[in-house]
């Protein structure tokens, strides 16, 4: 069985009730459990976390050697944590990174990735659908 590690990055343990327009009438949870059941229909094992830390972040992709691939939101750390960015490029594990709003409609800060040149790719602006498709890509598409 495949196993992916999810980490939603910080403020996302406020969907829901944060700027809907951008981000989905959606709760966490109501993502976490459709991601689970679309997990648990096709043979695939994920472990979902979410942490408004930094350094919780790089802790669970440090040790994430016993995972087939990575899926990570950032959040606002898509845009200033080199750290975050030095654990995925060297735990080197095959990485996308999901974003719910498609960043390059908003603010021009949000533009500018220092996560994505180490990852295999990045997702944005299909809201919730983007971790299965990210998913999807890692255990059925990736090579």
């Amino acid at each position: 069985m495949q196993k992916i590690l999810l980490i939603h990055g910080p403020n996302l343990n406020l969907l829901g009730k944060r700027n809907q327009e951008a981000y989905g009438r959606l709760t966490l949870d109501e993502i976490n459990k459709r991601v689970i059941d679309y997990a648990r229909d096709n043979g695939i094992q994920v472990d979902i976390y979410q942490s408004n830390s930094e350094s919780e972040i790089i802790g669970l992709i440090q040790n994430a050697d016993n995972y087939d691939g990575i899926v990570i939101n950032p959040g606002g750390y898509t845009h200033t944590s080199v750290a975050i960015r030095d654990a995925i490029e060297a735990v080197g594990i095959k990485t996308i990174e999901v974003h719910l709003s498609n960043i390059y409609a908003r603010e021009e800060f949000r533009h500018k990735s220092i996560i994505a040149p180490v990852c295999k790719g990045q997702i944005a602006g299909f809201g919730w659908y983007g971790y299965i498709l990210a998913i999807d890509y890692l255990t059925h598409k990736g090579d």
